[in-house]
């Protein structure tokens, strides 16, 4: 039995309890020529047999390039849409513009406006919504397998004829406002803004809404940019239920009709922060704490080195309080309640990257320590002890991520977004296995040098020399 199977099997026992045996997604839908003819196209359907799932992938007739995990244990289903493309592809002047875009997309559609819509999401027990990230304009859907065809009927609705009225823009643009204001005192946020702006400035990561941006943002204009971020020769579809291809596939073409066929968005140009100056920066704000951020080069997925620097960033920062920064800055010198580090293989962005808080008077101390620590793994590495902890930990919790329908649909549009290839979901935990302490150990020499990596600082620290605040 699939490793998902047996972790769905508990999750169905309380879901079917409180609903009626029999689901069946084509209950109380008598026009059965409309639905033979939907089943009519003949597709061409490839089958990856994996341990954790059997995924089904083909392309609906419409020409929509769809991976499905048919569970019938649950009668739920759960799609995930993407498209690259995101916030990063605003028009200079116009960021926010992809924001304005996905917040509009559940607020009203054809005949219904904000409420109408929100009701009949509410009357058909379902869930639709869309978010733009730097790179990707994602949707996602769920609902009972017995109301899918009126759900993607909803959906294929917001696609097809969005409203964009003007009470939701004005909504969004007074969010928007109060965001403005609030986020000057943000610490996380002011960390953020500093890292662009001395690691890569310019460049559209470090773009970010303004009063002057909002201003020039409208409905006109988020409906001609819907137009294109989604489009259908960029659509990728993930999906988890109780539904074979054949009747997935229909639904899917209804939501896709009425998507332009093709647009054009420029691709982001990576970010190589290992030719990016190593600074460090303090950001003046009057609190109690300070936030200390660290972030240095990263590492492909694709390099042989990714899967022990995986492994090693468990033991470094990854791990909770089997880190080794856990175990010294908090529970040896009390000096935060929490830091975490965290290896990103983006490959818009490759970093590693880590932080945590403490009060100002120890700032000084804290970044001491986090390169005391960095040295002591360049230095001596890690235990036969540590990694055994580390491997054991990241391939026995790997399953927790395929306990519901959105999750395994959420794990695969991951796998297609990173290019990771079907099998990844079977290979992940052996490339995890092999890894061997040399491995690590070369790793810690290679890329956790404190030389590598900028410190960003909010603030009013002490203990530490840095240019003067940034503005």
């Amino acid at each position: 039995m699939r490793t998902t199977q047996l972790i769905l099997a508990s999750v169905a026992l309380s879901a079917l309890a409180g609903c009626a045996s029999g689901y069946d997604w084509m209950r109380g839908h008598p026009d059965t020529a409309e639905l033979d003819a939907a089943a009519k196209p003949a597709l061409d359907v490839k089958v990856h047999d994996g341990e954790f799932a059997q995924i089904q992938q083909f392309v609906t007739p419409g020409g929509v390039s769809v991976w499905l995990v048919s569970e019938p244990s649950i009668p739920i289903l759960a799609v995930q849409m993407a498209w690259k493309g995101g916030s990063a592809a605003d028009p200079a002047g116009l960021e926010g513009l992809a924001e304005l875009v996905t917040y509009n997309m559940n607020e009203g559609a054809g005949d219904l406006d904000s409420l109408g819509f929100t009701t009949a999401m509410e009357d058909l027990n379902m869930s639709f919504g869309c978010t733009a990230s730097p790179e990707w304009t994602s949707c996602s859907v769920s609902s009972l397998t017995a109301n899918a065809p009126q759900a993607m009927d909803l959906v294929a609705t917001a696609f097809t004829a969005p409203r964009f009225d003007q009470g939701p823009f004005e909504r969004f643009r007074r969010e928007e406002e109060v965001g403005l204001k609030t986020r000057e005192t943000n610490a996380s946020y002011l960390a953020s803004r500093a890292t662009a702006q001395a690691l890569y400035p310019g460049h559209p990561f470090a773009r970010e809404t303004s009063a002057e941006s909002l201003a020039g943002l409208s409905t006109e204009k988020a409906r001609e940019h819907m137009r294109t971020l989604m489009t259908k020769d960029r659509l990728i579809v993930t999906a988890v239920g109780a539904v074979t291809p054949e009747e997935l596939a229909p639904l899917i073409d209804k939501v896709a009709a009425g998507l332009p066929e093709t647009s054009t968005v420029s691709p982001v140009a990576p970010i190589d922060l290992s030719k990016a100056s190593v600074t460090q920066t303090v950001v003046s704000l009057p609190q109690p704490q300070s936030l200390v951020r660290f972030i240095g080069p990263g590492i492909d997925r694709n390099h042989p080195d990714f899967f022990p620097a995986f492994v090693l960033n468990y033991t470094f920062g990854g791990g909770g309080f089997e880190s080794r920064l856990m175990k010294t800055l908090r529970v040896e010198k009390g000096l935060t309640y929490g830091i975490s580090t965290v290896l990103d293989p983006n490959p818009s962005l490759l970093s590693w990257s880590g932080g945590g808080q403490t009060k100002n008077e120890s700032a000084g101390e804290f970044i001491a320590g986090v390169k005391e620590e960095m040295t002591a793994f360049v230095v001596s590495g890690v235990t036969e002890a540590e990694l055994s902890d580390a491997k054991a930990y990241l391939v026995g919790s790997y399953p927790l991520g395929f306990d519901s329908n959105a999750k395994i649909a959420g794990q695969m549009m991951t796998v297609r977004q990173e290019d990771l290839g079907v099998d990844y979901f079977d290979r992940r935990n052996s490339l995890i296995e092999a890894v061997t302490l040399e491995d690590v150990n070369r790793v810690s020499k290679s890329y956790l040098d404190p030389a590598r990596y900028s410190f960003i600082v909010v603030g009013e620290p002490q203990g530490i020399k840095a240019p003067a605040p940034a503005e």
